[in-house]
């Protein structure tokens, strides 16, 4: 990730946007059968970029494949330049997210092959385990539909809350039964909880933020998802119709052959799980 280059949140849109008028200024669009050039693959800077330019740097080339990896730091913007063609795929996000984008905002990306899963954690600043939390404690979580849910059911899993019958995959505090110890929620963009973690008690904190700060999932969490039958695993995304791109073919080959899966596993030692 560190040798491409980073887009800040404040210019994201606009970055997105020039890159979108200039892919328009030069006659390619979306549905264009024309598949000459490089792929163009929108990323979350840790690990999905990290994963990616290893494939660059060291599969890429012998595979015929020109790769160019931009990096994002939020979870909007590469799903919508998928969307319009200003990149050609994205690498960042888990089926119930993507669910949940399509249907709000109408755009129609498509999964094309899982690569892996980041366990999602319950990390603090002030305590040692999840017992520990005071009653009345204040607990950071994703405000966004999918991750809010999925924190939640960390929590129930961990018997630090229950939730009422039906609720599903967009839960949210209101669809708290019962909170033994009077947990208080404060719900944060995904990207910010690991940095909210001197304001509050605890947060839960998606994999990828959690590396982004320094904190290792495997051995800092209080409490960390199970990748056993998870629905959360990352994959890689096209635009519907961009599934038979033969470059989306030799990357999603790439990212599930044996080289890569060594690279997850010595890497990330636990904190980001192989799905293949």
């Amino acid at each position: 990730m560190r040798n491409t280059a980073k887009l800040t949140t404040a210019v994201l849109t606009a970055g997105a946007l020039t890159f979108a008028l200039s892919a328009c200024g030069s006659g390619k669009d979306s549905s264009s059968s024309d598949y000459s050039g490089p792929l163009v693959v929108a990323a979350s800077p840790t690990p999905h970029a990290e994963i990616l330019n290893f494939v660059k740097k060291n599969l890429a080339k012998k595979a015929g494949l020109d790769l160019e990896v931009k990096e994002f730091q939020d979870y909007i913007v590469p799903n919508t330049a998928t969307e319009d063609g200003s990149v050609d795929a994205n690498y960042f996000q888990n089926q119930p997210y993507l669910d949940d984008f399509n249907k709000k905002r109408g755009t129609h990306i498509v999964p094309v092959v899982t690569v892996h899963l980041e366990p999602l954690g319950l990390y603090s600043h002030k305590v040692k385990s999840a017992d520990a939390l005071k009653s009345g404690a204040t607990v950071a979580v994703p405000n966004d539909a999918v991750n809010e849910a999925r924190a939640l059911k960390l929590l129930v899993a961990n018997g630090l809350i229950t939730l009422k019958a039906g609720a599903g995959s967009e839960a949210t505090p209101q669809d708290i039964d019962k909170n033994p110890k009077g947990l208080k929620f404060k719900e944060v963009e995904a990207a910010q909880t690991a940095r909210s973690l001197d304001d509050v008690d605890a947060a839960v904190v998606n994999g990828n933020y959690a590396i982004s700060a320094g904190l290792k999932p495997a051995t800092d969490a209080l409490v960390l998802e199970s990748a056993k039958n998870s629905p959360y695993g990352n994959f890689l995304a096209v635009k519907k119709g961009n599934e038979k791109d033969p470059r989306v073919k030799k990357l999603a080959k790439l990212l599930t052959s044996p080289e890569v899966k060594k690279f997850i596993e010595d890497k990330y030692a636990g904190s980001v799980i192989p799905s293949f």
